[in-house]
C-alpha cells in the first residue's frame, strides 16, 4: 500500500499532463478522470494528453462525456481518496461530485485569485500588462473560482514573455506548490482561508478566432502583448500589401523609421517576424525582400 497521500485527478490537456509529470511519485493517484477522446472532421480519434499519460503509467481512467455522466460516476463510496485535484479539466464539476470527497476538490488556478477568475487567466494576465501573476490553490465551489485558498505564490512577468513560456513556468510553479502544500492540507495541518475581499475581482474568458484579428485602432503596446498572448491560437492576423499574414513577433516604437512599422492609435508596431498564409514563418527582412523581388 502506498504511503503517499491518495487523490483522484481531474484533467485533460497539456497543462494537466505537465502537472501529472511533476506530481507523480508525490501522490498516490487512485484514478484519473478526463474528457472523452476528440474526433477530427475526417473521423480520426485523438486521445487527450491525460489519457495517454494514464495509459503509460497504468492508472485507472474514466472519461465521462458531460457533467451528468460525471455525477453518475463519482458517487459516495466509489473512491476512497479524501480529496480530488483538478487542473485544466474542461468540464463543470457538479456540487454532488465535490461533496463525495470529505476534503473537497482542489484546483490549481493560474492567477492570484480573486484576480482573473474564469477560463483563461494566463492569457489575460499577459494581455493586461501587469507586472506579476502567480498560482493559487483553491477549494472549488459551485460558484466561479470563489472558493477558499490553501496557498498562493507569485511569478514576476519578464518583459517579452510569450504565452507558451508563461504557461510552462506557471505549470512548474503549480507543481512546486502542490507538492509542498497539498499534503499538509490532506493531513489537517494547512487550513483554507478566504480570498482577499479587498482586492478587485477580474474575470477572464475563452478566446475566439475573432480575437486574433488585429485592430489597428488599439495602442501599439496592447497589440504587442496580444501577439505574445495569442501565439499558437488564435494568432494575430492582418493583411500587409494584399497578403494575409500572422504576426509572430513585434516590438513597439515611437517613430516609423524602422521597416514594417505600422501606425496604431498610440505609437508604431514594428513587425519582427511573420508567417504569410500558406508559407513558412520568416523575418520582416525576408518578407520585404520577397515583396521587392515580386515587383522587380
Amino acid at each position: 500500500m502506498s504511503s503517499e497521500p491518495s487523490i483522484v485527478f481531474f484533467g485533460t490537456g497539456p497543462v494537466s499532463r505537465q502537472c501529472l509529470d511533476g506530481i507523480a511519485g508525490h501522490f498516490d493517484l487512485e484514478a484519473i478522470i478526463t474528457k472523452p477522446d476528440s474526433v477530427s472532421p475526417h473521423g480520426r480519434t485523438h486521445p487527450t494528453p491525460v489519457k495517454d499519460w494514464a495509459g503509460e503509467h497504468n492508472i485507472p481512467l474514466h472519461q465521462p462525456a458531460d457533467k451528468s455522466e460525471l455525477a453518475a460516476l463519482v458517487t459516495p463510496g466509489h473512491f476512497t481518496s479524501r480529496a480530488g485535484l483538478v487542473v485544466d479539466y474542461g468540464l463543470i464539476i457538479p456540487e454532488s461530485v465535490i461533496a463525495t470527497f470529505p476534503l473537497g476538490i482542489i484546483n490549481s488556478h493560474f492567477s492570484l485569485l480573486p484576480e482573473w477568475r474564469g477560463a483563461d487567466p494566463i492569457t489575460f494576465a499577459l494581455l493586461s500588462g501587469q507586472p506579476v501573476t502567480g498560482v493559487s490553490l483553491m477549494r472549488i465551489v459551485p460558484t466561479l473560482d470563489e472558493g477558499d485558498l490553501l496557498a498562493q505564490t507569485e511569478y514576476p512577468l519578464p518583459p517579452g514573455i510569450t504565452i507558451s513560456v508563461l504557461t510552462q513556468a506557471l505549470g512548474s510553479l503549480s507543481n512546486e506548490l502542490l507538492i509542498s502544500k497539498l499534503p499538509d492540507y490532506l493531513d489537517g495541518i494547512l487550513q483554507p482561508y478566504p480570498q482577499d475581499s479587498s482586492k478587485p475581482i477580474t474575470y477572464s474568458r475563452k478566446l475566439t478566432k475573432a480575437d486574433g484579428t488585429i485592430d489597428w485602432t488599439k495602442p501599439a503596446a496592447r497589440l504587442e502583448r496580444e501577439i505574445r498572448a495569442y501565439q499558437g491560437w488564435p494568432g494575430s492576423r492582418t493583411t500587409l500589401e494584399d497578403t494575409e499574414v500572422t504576426i509572430t513577433a513585434a516590438h513597439t516604437s515611437n517613430t516609423p523609421r524602422e521597416p514594417l512599422a505600422c501606425p496604431t492609435s498610440d505609437g508604431y508596431l514594428v513587425i519582427d517576424r511573420l508567417k504569410p498564409a500558406g508559407k513558412r514563418e520568416m523575418s520582416s527582412a525576408e518578407f520585404l525582400a520577397g515583396r521587392a523581388n515580386r515587383k522587380a
